[in-house]
């Protein structure tokens, strides 16, 4: 291989050596007689004006020739040295190859039930050829639920390539998973409790006529409407303080097994505008398991009392220091409210409470005295009858029930009549200032932010998407 001076020096003689070839091959003889060359036939003067190589040009010929050779000898050899080639081989092992019992092999199935659909029907969709398995779902008392599943509910079987049932499963009314199985020739049914997958649902709604119609109109679960008319009883007389207009959004828990919904949770948040003001509450799920209701700057939103002892009733006498009494047809006082309800309607404690009394006093019939703490108590009358639980002396929680509604002592129908008590003094329950429930403890501020942000964000987005649904006319 040559090196970098060499290269140039060739590099120099190739360039001198072309430069004086060209310099010789293009000198020409001077035409010395002009004349006598135009006298002459044009074909003779052609070949006279192509002179012969002279020897100097020769000369300069063989001069370059020799030079470029001499530099190509020089030169070839400079083209990069090739890596020598190595071999390398590696032996790879062969794949392992394992025979498929047939009998292991099985087909997934899934379908709903269909309106007029039996279990026959159903299952041959399905692919499920198998007099012996038929048999043991029509005989067999722990597989029952499956002829009580309704239209729409999903039902999902395992076949082999002859259409005999292997498995089958799905989720029963009361949200277990049921399972049939197949053991070589014999089937066995399992009950247990799946794992349940738990989702949030939001639902916006303006009342137009009463809570309940809202509710429908905005897909909200029965469940989820009584949970939230709970929630703000402190707040708002769900029967008489609502107003058309009033609207709310609701985040909640939504309950799966397998993707089907089996019920719903608790309410994460909840938002109701009731006359111009609006009411927000976020749950809460202490370490005891309770769960309680929060704004979101943590106040309480859980009254320590509850506005009224049934959740939706009717009043039909209200608070007064004078009313015709229907029975002794004489003008006197009414210090407390009457709720007509029919016979039966459950009645609800309005405050965490001691049982101070539980029987019959005169004009009252059926009463329950409750005592609760500091200076209040409440008073419940013409009860039909009183909860198993609620016994003299016995601690009750607000929101249990405690009765049901009766005509026993002096009335004219089924109602409840319900007295609020301060001090020993009878006082409007529908007006009177209500005290507030426990605070959440300042060691749980922090958390409870935490927590209430995501369902916060949620409800703010909820009630984007309900604007822009009534800005377009939806």
């Amino acid at each position: 291989m040559v090196s970098g001076p060499w290269r140039l020096l060739c590099n120099l003689f190739v360039t001198f050596a072309r430069i004086a070839t060209f310099a010789v091959l293009s000198a020409r003889p001077v035409i010395a007689n002009k004349s006598t060359i135009l006298a002459q036939s044009a074909r003779a003067s052609a070949r006279r004006s192509r002179p012969s190589p002279t020897a100097g040009q020769w000369f300069a010929v063989a001069l370059f020739a020799i030079t470029w050779a001499a530099a190509f000898g020089l030169v070839a050899n400079t083209a990069p040295e090739l890596a020598p080639i190595e071999t390398i081989r590696v032996d790879i092992p062969q794949p392992v190859v394992s025979v498929v019992n047939d009998e292991e092999v099985g087909y997934w199935r899934e379908d709903r039930m269909r309106r007029g659909d039996t279990i026959g029907s159903v299952l041959a969709r399905l692919g499920v050829d198998d007099a012996q398995a038929l048999e043991f779902l029509r005989t067999n008392a722990s597989a029952r639920p499956l002829y009580q599943l309704r239209p729409g509910k999903s039902l999902t079987v395992e076949t082999d390539d002859d259409g005999r049932l292997k498995s089958l499963r799905f989720v029963t009314g009361d949200g277990q998973r049921l399972s049939v199985a197949r053991d070589g020739d014999a089937l066995a049914v399992e009950t247990k409790a799946p794992p349940v997958d738990i989702r949030w649902q939001m639902a916006v709604g303006e009342i137009r006529s009463s809570l309940f119609a809202a509710a429908d109109v905005a897909g909200l679960p029965d469940a989820v409407t009584l949970k939230m008319a709970d929630i703000f009883a402190g707040d708002i007389d769900f029967y008489h303080d609502l107003r058309r207009g009033d609207r709310f959004t609701v985040v909640y828990e939504a309950r799966y097994v397998d993707g089907e919904p089996i019920g719903v949770g608790s309410i994460v948040a909840a938002e109701f505008e009731n006359r111009g003001r609006a009411l927000r509450a976020f749950l809460w799920r202490g370490e005891d398991g309770r769960e309680n209701y929060y704004g979101q700057d943590g106040s309480p939103l859980r009254k320590a009392f509850l506005r009224s002892p049934m959740e939706f009733s009717r009043i039909a006498s209200g608070f007064s220091e004078a009313r015709f009494h229907p029975i002794l047809q004489t003008w006197r006082a009414h210090k407390g409210v009457d709720f007509a309800a029919p016979s039966g309607t459950p009645v609800r404690a309005t405050g965490d409470a001691k049982v101070a009394f539980v029987g019959q006093q005169g004009g009252y019939g059926n009463v329950i005295q409750l005592q609760h703490s500091g200076a209040f108590s409440t008073l419940y009358a013409h009860l039909s009858g009183f909860a198993p639980q609620v016994k003299a002396g016995a601690r009750i929680v607000q929101g249990d029930v405690i009765g049901y509604v009766g005509q026993t002592g002096w009335a004219t129908g089924p109602h409840l009549h319900y007295e609020f008590h301060m001090g020993g003094e009878q006082r409007n329950p529908l007006t009177v200032a209500l005290p507030s429930g426990e605070p959440l403890a300042p060691a749980h501020r922090l958390q409870f932010a935490e927590r209430t942000a995501p369902a916060a964000a949620q409800l703010a987005l909820a009630r984007t998407l309900s604007g822009a649904q009534l800005a377009s006319g939806e």
